[in-house]
């Protein structure tokens, strides 16, 4: 369940509250007139149940709030009301599988800024992944995995592609190009730093590496693992299933990859820099491939729940047939409505 909070223009104020009342997964709806002072109008908040929380929110933006209001929603972890109950048996689908569009984008969108954080990360991922690469050490592999921050760029991507968004599509490609480069680049030189230090050595990259040497051979489960993990990733985003984030970090070699490659480039492997080369790409076309199918798929789903939520459904009371009508005994043989 949502918490909506609601700064409303004057002259449309009623208009909303009325839209919102009548929606059947909306309540705890409370109106104060001229509440609020920045920007100037009646403040509205309520609860939404997630499966009708998209709807409200696109109505909303289309009533003009967002221009001349405000519009904040938060999660409700924990509601003990009659009411809310009623709401979430009267929406429509289930509350873990609604899709949010305006939460997913905001969530998203917060992942494209190529920040000094997101540098560091995937900087620091792919240089254990570097060294996981040459000890053959699959632990380290899975370290820099659950470090790596790649995912969320990916995310964007897939949601900015499907929405139209180009400047989001933008900043998205930006962070993982910039990011992997600057990755690849300081594990060069980390590399060639251990290998002078007496560390790491070229024999290390040439030897037999069993539990690692699939990072620079990608086959067709390379493709179909992408796949996976895309759609694992962006059901756990749009789902709010956290929980299985974890998984799919450590289920892609992106940054193991990109890894591989840096350090076979400074030995001059240029054979198995190739190979980790094309494992990245496949798996991030993989990744964004299954991230746009998973989300036509869901959208597709919520607008056919959503036709059959607005299918018209016989009232008990008012619409009755009148001959189907019985006195009541107790009214002096007057019709109970």
């Amino acid at each position: 369940m949502l918490h909506i909070r609601v700064i409303a223009p004057g002259d449309r104020s009623s208009d909303i509250a009325d839209m919102l009342a009548a929606d059947p997964g909306v309540t705890h709806l409370v109106v104060l007139p001229g509440a609020a002072r920045q920007p100037v109008g009646d403040y509205i908040t309520c609860d939404v149940v997630r499966e009708s929380a998209d709807g409200v929110l696109r109505r909303l933006r289309e009533m003009g709030v967002e221009a001349r209001g405000a519009i904040a929603a938060d999660d409700v972890e924990l509601t003990l009301s009659a009411a809310a109950d009623r709401a979430a048996e009267a929406a429509p689908g289930h509350g873990d599988d609604a899709l949010i569009w305006d939460e997913v984008a905001a969530k998203t969108g917060e992942q494209t800024v190529l920040t000094g954080i997101f540098l560091a990360l995937i900087v620091v991922a792919t240089m254990i992944a570097g060294i996981g690469v040459l000890l053959d050490q699959p632990i380290l592999i899975v370290g820099a995995m659950v470090v790596g921050p790649e995912f969320g760029p990916l995310a964007a991507l897939c949601v900015a592609l499907l929405r139209g968004k180009g400047s989001v599509v933008v900043r998205s490609v930006q962070a993982l190009v910039v990011g992997f480069v600057a990755a690849m680049l300081a594990t060069v030189v980390s590399t060639w730093a251990l290998d002078a230090a007496g560390l790491v050595s070229r024999e290390m990259l040439l030897a037999e590496r069993p539990l690692t040497d699939f990072i620079w051979r990608p086959d067709a489960l390379s493709w179909v693992v992408g796949l996976l993990a895309g759609i694992a990733g962006m059901l756990s985003l749009t789902s709010k299933k956290s929980g299985s984030l974890v998984g799919v970090l450590i289920s892609v070699t992106t940054v193991p990859a990109a890894a591989n490659v840096a350090v076979a480039a400074a030995y001059g492997v240029w054979h198995e820099a190739a190979g980790s080369a094309l494992q990245l790409v496949v798996n991030l076309a993989a990744i964004v491939l299954a991230g746009l199918l998973t989300l036509l798929v869901q959208r597709s789903w919520w607008r056919r729940v959503a036709r059959r939520s607005r299918q018209p459904v016989p009232r008990q009371r008012a619409d009755r047939d009148p001959a189907s009508a019985r006195t009541d005994p107790s009214s002096g043989g007057h019709r109970s409505s």
